[in-house]
Order: structure tokens, then C-alpha cells, then sequence
């Protein structure tokens, strides 16, 4: 990473002087003089977003060029004033190809406008910059919430706005900050996880990786990130895409709220609407959330874009508007900012003709444009709309690639390992068979190259499949591969069975096809019976099964688990994904993933870990197939000496907890180290636990180290019955590698508070 560093350094130093030291009030001096000078039209424009197809010629494939449509272009810049454009047509260009299309863009916005307002374009770079060819690839976010490592969160979010802007590009629609608490959601891999808390903390590191430390958006090396869905997107009733969510006050402020409310605080500039309702209330439509509790409680001072159609949908799709018209009223007085339209202008008309009979007040156009043109000023827009060439040779370095490498090491789950038949031996015959063992894709998921992810012909060779990684450590002669079935068809089983005979162990890949969004949606959580009957039929001739699972949510695959000795989770781990698997069969590489979701057992047992009471006992006691924070190493660990600075506080004191964690196997690993509180009683039915903190220590074998948090009121509040935050005295008990610790919370008396 030095060399990257450096270049990073070098960048930085490269940012515009004026820019760094602008202040609050330079900046609203700037945004409303040029606010000052715009005409109606011209407003409403910037407000307007629509999408690269919107202005194009050809859609790019797999084997046809994209082409711009030069007089739709600038039609659109011209004569609607459009602000921002957005995502690819359809397959990921190269950097000198969006070189292209962003200085043509820049051309017309800056040179053939009144005020040559430059436009924004927005990506959807999800795990890394993966509409741009050349660029580097991370492991979904998924993936990285099992590594429980917000500074390697935060080192791929630095490289990915590095290779984003490298492209020409300055906003990027991430980081998903959806709690997913239903596995059957088909963007549960583009989360980080079950547990608020554990969402908060990676999300705040991505953004503070996008945009900086300091949020200096206008560095050459930075973008501008956007927190999204806003907000409670990720708990469908249903577990399909953009379906009801019925989720109530508490709940909705408790587990959902917070990622958000912590990217605020981390100084995000923009945020992405849900595309579905709450209660039944389209969020789109809903003045509460997007104005009351973001702007105004949150104090979220940037700007607010509709998801894709969704203004136009309220109209359409939810009925909660009579017309078009209505949908974009009910829409911008709600609170969004920016419409992504995304194929035509009728936003832009449907608004200038709402302001003019004055159903819009002016003050609000001016509103939303002034916290548009505000990130446009942030970015350094107006100063440098254009690529810069020079750092397209630092896009998709070898440094960056081990980057991605360490993170999938890291992400890594071991849930089985019977007798340590992990990790194996190099010297050891092996069947690689199953549905995912040989393709790029798979490793990837959806936002990868196109949206569905799915074009196995455009994954870069050089990068290993699973069977391709095991062959490059172990040599060709001892591996033997045959697919066995597809993600949903039975190959030839007895073929299989006959090699399996043969081999001291069968690597037997599972998991599921690459997808995103609604295309993704399932009907049920079990792995398709082809897969089942794979690792059946191959335990039956008695050679042990190790199973690799390659998927973005917990498929359930039960019926299996006992036939197999080993079972590593992989999770979505990128383009290094299968590298990384075979380092970890093989034991070059020590796994420490933890669970950031409860895998289920059953397909209707879909309980989180943070559950209630009333669900520990029978009938209704919760039986996962393995736990959140659940994962093994190939070396043990013990906890003791569990040890609180205090058996009593006072709400306005922190609490000082202490253990000590020793490696007690026979090679170094890593341990994530978590602490859970638990609120015995209190007014509204506590969780059985909730996670406070986590870190990390590596320990050679017998090393041991004190691992110290800090807990402050913060870690001991919740939403009471009147909906408002509040600490009520008590006891508590604080739990970190199975040793539990009690204190107690005082009230807060008057002699306390001095």
C-alpha cells in the first residue's frame, strides 16, 4: 500500500487552495449569488436527472461500443438544463471511453449553457469502481461486515473514490445502509449486516474513505458518497425488492435510523430515497421522514435524489397521487431534491408548471437547487469538471488488487471443521465439482461490469476462479473437476460419485447465480435441490465433503450440514475470491470472518440475534444453524478476567471493560472480540443482547493481550414507550466471549449530576 499512499499524497496535494479554505460562508456567498442569477427554467433543470440511455445513441454489450446521441445530449444540457446524469448503457466502459463521455458532457454544460453550470454525474460503484473496466473490485459489503474491520472498510471505499474519479466521476450512490433483518431480500448482500450498530460503524468508515476525513469532497481523490435507502428499505414484509414495509415507530428508530443519523454525523453530502413505502406511506411522498426527521432532526445539510422512476411511481404504481403532476408535488414538497427521472424531461415540465400555477412555492425550488449547487461547489465542479488523465495509471494497480485480496482473506467464515480436516493438505487428492466452482461471476454478484452481473464473458481472465485458484496451488495432477449440476440442473451423478471414490476430498462449490435487485427476488431460502442432491450423492461413497458456499444471503441448506466435515463461508468475495478460498483451504491463510447475520435452520425461522425474550424459550426458542458472530479458526482462543472499572455508575459516566484474550492453539490468528450488553429490565422488553463494540487482536500461539472498551450512556439508552429516547436505572449485564459481568445503573441523582 506505500506506493498507493504516495500517490494518494501527491493527489491531495493537488487540491484546489481556495477550495480547502472556503468557509461556510464563503461557500452559501457562492451558492446564492449563482442561485440569484438563474431563471426558473434553469432551476428546475438542476433538480432534473436522468439516465446516460436517455442521451444515447447505442447500448453498450459485451461486444458493441456505446455511442452518445450528441443532439439528445444537448438538448437535454440546452434546452432542459439538466443538473445530473447517471449509471451506463449497459456494460461498464473503459476509463478512456468515460474520459470521453464525461468531457463531452462537461463541454456542452460548461461552454454552450448561460452559466455554465457543470452537470453531476452519479455511478452506482457498489464494491469498488465496477462500471469502469479497468478499475478494482472489493468483496460486497456483506462480505466485508463478517472482516468486523472498519479501517479496511474504509482503505477499499479510499481506493474505490480514487478509481471512481479516476474515471471522470464525482458522486458514487453508495454505501446501502439498510439493517437487513430478512435474508430473503435480494440486496441483503449489498448491506452490512443484521445489527445496527455493526451497519453504523462500516457505513461511517466507507463514507469517511469516499469523502475524506474532513469531507473535503473537492479533492482530487475523493466523491461525493450517498447513503441509501432512506430509510427501512431492507425489511420488506415479503422479503421481495421494493415491496411494504410495515415497521413500527420504535422499531423503525431503533434499528433503522441509526446507520443513518452516524453517516450524517460522518458529514455524508447526499442521500438516496426507498423505493418502496412504510406503513403505507410511499417514502417518497412522506414529509416526516425526509423533512422533519432528516433535515431538520438529523440536520442533514445536503441533498436528497429520488431512486429510479420513483416520483413518477407514487402516480403509477402506489396510487397515492391521481396524476404524473400530483406525483412530482406530493414528491418535492415531501423533501427530494433531485428527480432521477430517468428517461425523459416530463419531471422538469410536470415542476415548472406546478411553480407557475403555485402549488410549488419558489422558496422551495430554491431550497432543493441551493443544497444541489452547494455539493456541485463542494466537488470543486466548477473549477475542474473535467477527468484527469494523469491518474489513470494508478487504476486497478497491484497494490490496490492485494487490498481486495486482504479483505476477502478477512471476510472469510469457517462454520465447520470436524476433526481440523481443515486446513488440507497440498499433497492430498481433491474433486473441485458443484455450481459455483468455476465461474468468475459468482464471486462477484450483481453491480459488477452490468447490473445483473451476470455477463460471465466480461470478467478479466487473470483473475482465478475457485478451481483455477486450487489448480494454481496444488498443481493440475491432484485435482480432478467435474460441475456435477448446475445452479439448478443434476449433471451426472454417477460420473461424479465414480471420481469422488477416487479422491481423498471433494470441494463441493454451492450458492447461487449473480443478481441485483428485483431480478433477484425468491420465493424460498432452501438451496435448489440439484445442490442438495450433489453433496448427497458425494457423501455417499464416503470421501469427506468440505462445502464452499458462494452467496449473497443465507440460503438454507441444512438438510446437508451433517454430511459435510468442513463448511466455509465466502460470502460475495470478489474478483480475488477465489485466491482467497483456496489460501484459506490450504491454510496459507488462518480464516477469522465472523457472521454479521444469524443463518437460519429453517426457511420460517428468520429471527435476528438481537431478539426478545418471549423467543428463548419453547415453542418459541430460536435454533440458528449457526449464530451472528459466529466463526472458527484454525488456532483457539480463550477468554477470562473479565474485569468493569465499576459495579455501580451514574448515567453521565463511562464504563471501563477489560478482558484478556489468549491464543491457546498452535498458530497465530485473529479474533474479532465483541461485547454485548443486555438490559435485565426495563420498560420495553429488552433484547437478549445487543452488540455495543468489536475490534480485533492477532495473537501468536500462547500470546495473550488485554482488550479494553469504553461504554458510554449512549450504549445503555432505547426508545421508551412514548417513543422518546431515554436510560432507566438497573442492571446490566456486559458479555464478551462468553464471560458475563454485572453493574448497575444508578439514577441520576442530584448530588450525582454535580
Amino acid at each position: 500500500m506505500k506506493r498507493f499512499s504516495l500517490i494518494l499524497l501527491m493527489t491531495t496535494i493537488l487540491i484546489n487552495t481556495s477550495m480547502v479554505q472556503m468557509t461556510e460562508e464563503e461557500l452559501d456567498e457562492k451558492v446564492n449569488h449563482l442561485l440569484s442569477r438563474m431563471t426558473l427554467e434553469e432551476k428546475v433543470g438542476q433538480m432534473t436527472q436522468i439516465t446516460l440511455e436517455a442521451v444515447s445513441a447505442r447500448r453498450g454489450t459485451a461486444t458493441q461500443k456505446h455511442r452518445l446521441d450528441l443532439r439528445k445530449l444537448e438538448e437535454a444540457i440546452v434546452k432542459y438544463h439538466v443538473g445530473s446524469i447517471l449509471n451506463v448503457y449497459d456494460v461498464a466502459h473503459t476509463l478512456d471511453y468515460w474520459h470521453t463521455i464525461i468531457t463531452t458532457i462537461q463541454d456542452i454544460a460548461t461552454k454552450k449553457t448561460r452559466l455554465g453550470i457543470p452537470v453531476i454525474y452519479g455511478i452506482d460503484a457498489i464494491h469498488g469502481a465496477n462500471y469502469t473496466r479497468e478499475a478494482t473490485l472489493f468483496p460486497q459489503s456483506i462480505a466485508m461486515a463478517a472482516t468486523r474491520n472498519p479501517e479496511l472498510v474504509k482503505k477499499c471505499a479510499e481506493i474505490t473514490a480514487f478509481e471512481v474519479r479516476a474515471s471522470g466521476i464525482p458522486w458514487n450512490f453508495s454505501p446501502i445502509l439498510g439493517v437487513a433483518r430478512t435474508p430473503l431480500w435480494p440486496r441483503f448482500f449489498e448491506t452490512y449486516g443484521e445489527d445496527p450498530y455493526l451497519v453504523s460503524q462500516m457505513g461511517a468508515a466507507y463514507i469517511k474513505g469516499m469523502e475524506g476525513e474532513t469531507n473535503q469532497i473537492g479533492a482530487p481523490d475523493r466523491v461525493a458518497a450517498c447513503m441509501k435507502h432512506y430509510l427501512g428499505y431492507s425489511f420488506p414484509l415479503s422479503g421481495k425488492d421494493r415491496t411494504p414495509a410495515w415497521i413500527p415507530e420504535r422499531m423503525l428508530r431503533e434499528i433503522f435510523l441509526p446507520p443513518f443519523q452516524k453517516a450524517v454525523e460522518a458529514g455524508v453530502h447526499t442521500v438516496m430515497v426507498n423505493s418502496s413505502e412504510i406503513n403505507g406511506i410511499p417514502v417518497h411522498s412522506d414529509y416526516h421522514l425526509l423533512t422533519e426527521v432528516l433535515k431538520e432532526e438529523l440536520g442533514f445539510k445536503g441533498f436528497v435524489v429520488s431512486d429510479w422512476e420513483d416520483i413518477n411511481r407514487l402516480y403509477s404504481r402506489d396510487k397515492v397521487a391521481s396524476s404524473r403532476k400530483e406525483a412530482v408535488r406530493m414528491a418535492v414538497m415531501a423533501g427530494v431534491d433531485m428527480s432521477m427521472v430517468p428517461f425523459d424531461f416530463s419531471f422538469y415540465e410536470d415542476l415548472l408548471q406546478l411553480v407557475k400555477e403555485g402549488k410549488v412555492p419558489v422558496a422551495r425550488i430554491d431550497d432543493a437547487v441551493s443544497r444541489i449547487l452547494r455539493v456541485k461547489f463542494q466537488l470543486n465542479l466548477f473549477e475542474n469538471p473535467y477527468p484527469k488523465r494523469e491518474m489513470k495509471e494508478q487504476v486497478g494497480n497491484p497494490e490496490s488488487a492485494n487490498v481486495s485480496l486482504e479483505a476477502a482473506h478477512q471476510a472469510i467464515t469457517l462454520l465447520k471443521n470436524v476433526n481440523k480436516i481443515l486446513p488440507l493438505k497440498k499433497t492430498m487428492n481433491i474433486l473441485v465439482t458443484g455450481p459455483t466452482a468455476n465461474m468468475r461471476s459468482v464471486l462477484n454478484g450483481g453491480w459488477t461490469y452490468t447490473w445483473q452481473g451476470n455477463e460471465e464473458v466480461l470478467y478479466p481472465r487473470d483473475k482465478p476462479t475457485i478451481l483455477e485458484a486450487i489448480r494454481d496451488k496444488v498443481g493440475d495432477t491432484n485435482v480432478k473437476y467435474l460441475p456435477g449440476a448446475s445452479f439448478s440442473q443434476l449433471g451426472d451423478l454417477q460420473k461424479v460419485k465414480e471420481l469422488a471414490k477416487q479422491q481423498d476430498v471433494a470441494v463441493v462449490c454451492l450458492g447461487e447465480t449473480p443478481y441485483c435487485e428485483t431480478p433477484g427476488n425468491i420465493h424460498d431460502l432452501t438451496l435448489p435441490e440439484a445442490q442438495l442432491k450433489l453433496v448427497e450423492a458425494i457423501a455417499q461413497t464416503g470421501t469427506p465433503v468440505i462445502l464452499v458456499l458462494v452467496e449473497g444471503r443465507p440460503r438454507i441448506f441444512t438438510r446437508v450440514v451433517g454430511l459435510s466435515q468442513g463448511i466455509l463461508m465466502a460470502y460475495l468475495p470478489g474478483p480475488e475470491g477465489g485466491r482467497a478460498i483456496a489460501d484459506v483451504l490450504f491454510g496459507d491463510v488462518n480464516p477469522s470472518g465472523k457472521l454479521p447475520f444469524t443463518y437460519p435452520r429453517h426457511p420460517n425461522d428468520l429471527v435476528c440475534y438481537d431478539h426478545k425474550p418471549i423467543e428463548m424459550d419453547d415453542p418459541n426458542k430460536l435454533d440458528p444453524l449457526f449464530p451472528f458472530g459466529y466463526g472458527l479458526s484454525y488456532t483457539t482462543f480463550a477468554y477470562s478476567n473479565l474485569v468493569l472499572d465499576r459495579q455501580t455508575f451514574y448515567p453521565h459516566e463511562n464504563l471501563t471493560v477489560k478482558v484478556t484474550v489468549t491464543n491457546t492453539g498452535d498458530r497465530e490468528g485473529r479474533e474479532i472480540v465483541e461485547l454485548y450488553v443486555r438490559d435485565v429490565y426495563r420498560s420495553v422488553s429488552p433484547p437478549v443482547r445487543q452488540l455495543k463494540r468489536f475490534t480485533s487482536v492477532t495473537l501468536a500461539p500462547g500470546e495473550e493481550k488485554v482488550v479494553q472498551f469504553t461504554l458510554s450512556r449512549d450504549d445503555f439508552a432505547f426508545w421508551g414507550r412514548d417513543n422518546r429516547m431515554i436510560v432507566e436505572p438497573g442492571e446490566f449485564w456486559i458479555m464478551v466471549g462468553g464471560q458475563t459481568a454485572t453493574t448497575r445503573l444508578l439514577p441520576l441523582t442530584e448530588e450525582a449530576s454535580k
